[in-house]
């Protein structure tokens, strides 16, 4: 049986405020009343598993017709988190250098469905798309209520339901779930977002990956200390995931992925330099 192998797929980058990803990075002070903003660029990145028991896509990365005038992104959003990604990419070309289409993957797990997690959803409408159940419902129930969905983009999801997307819910008391042979979804639930997932990959040679997506933006939010992102729905739910993953990352043995590292994502090998087995 064939090894799986596990592919880092570059979808470009964004900019955003630095204290969206730490918050109160810099405050004010009597000797400082006035410290500068920093508008920072981060990676955004999609993970394959080519697995003997089915392609695995772990996150989408942003939709490619986000930004511009006609773009699909509030005008607000495009000047707080503008996202740049040259054609080469694009989620869809990312795959196809690994001679691999849309419809060849059978799971889609979405970590959460902000912007640049879930922007490419549509395109797999062979897939089983795995999202945690709060995230999934709370989303909707925005969708219904206003155009304006804050880091969730209207557009995105009326496309979701236009291709008839087949979901499947992960429930908040389910903690750790089997996904394939040395894969598992992992629960963080709420924190960043209204319900978080990850996973957990065993490599028989890279051993141990807890890919934790935005349960943990980048190596100074770990910490320690751990430190809080400015994008937050539950602070004390954001701690708790933390702490678990680093629990689960000693027992298991293994290293985390953050989710918009740029430093550990500048040492990744790419899908365009090889792979992890």
């Amino acid at each position: 049986m064939s090894k799986p192998k596990l592919y880092v797929l570059d979808t470009g980058t964004m900019k955003m405020d630095k204290n969206f990803m730490i918050a109160m990075h810099n405050p004010a002070s009597i000797d400082n009343p006035n410290p500068p903003s920093e508008f920072i660029e981060f990676p955004v990145y999609a993970v394959l598993i080519d697995h003997p028991e089915g392609k695995i896509l772990f996150d989408t990365g942003c939709n490619p017709e986000g930004m511009g005038k006609n773009g699909r992104w509030p005008e607000g959003l495009q000047k707080l988190f503008p996202s740049f990604q040259d054609e080469s990419c694009y989620l869809i070309n990312r795959l196809e250098q690994l001679n691999t289409r849309p419809e060849d993957i059978k799971y889609v797990v979405a970590s959460h469905l902000h912007l640049d997690h879930a922007g490419c959803l549509e395109l797999f409408t062979n897939a089983t798309i795995i999202v945690h159940d709060t995230e999934l419902s709370n989303t909707m129930k925005q969708y219904a209520l206003t155009k304006d969905m804050g880091a969730y983009v209207w557009a995105d999801v009326n496309a979701w339901i236009k291709n008839d997307l087949r979901w499947k819910i992960v429930k908040p008391h389910e903690d750790e779930l089997k996904l394939a042979e040395g894969i598992k979804i992992l629960n963080f639930g709420p924190g960043h977002a209204w319900g978080l997932l990850g996973l957990h990959v065993e490599l028989p040679g890279e051993g141990g990956i807890i890919l934790a997506s935005d349960a943990v933006y980048s190596s100074e939010n770990y910490g320690p200390p751990v430190k809080l992102p400015g994008i937050i729905y539950d602070s004390l739910g954001y701690l708790n995931a933390v702490e678990k993953i680093k629990k689960y990352s000693e027992r298991t043995n293994s290293q985390v992925w953050f989710g918009h590292d740029s430093e550990q994502f500048r040492k990744f090998i790419k899908s365009t330099e090889g792979f992890y087995e």
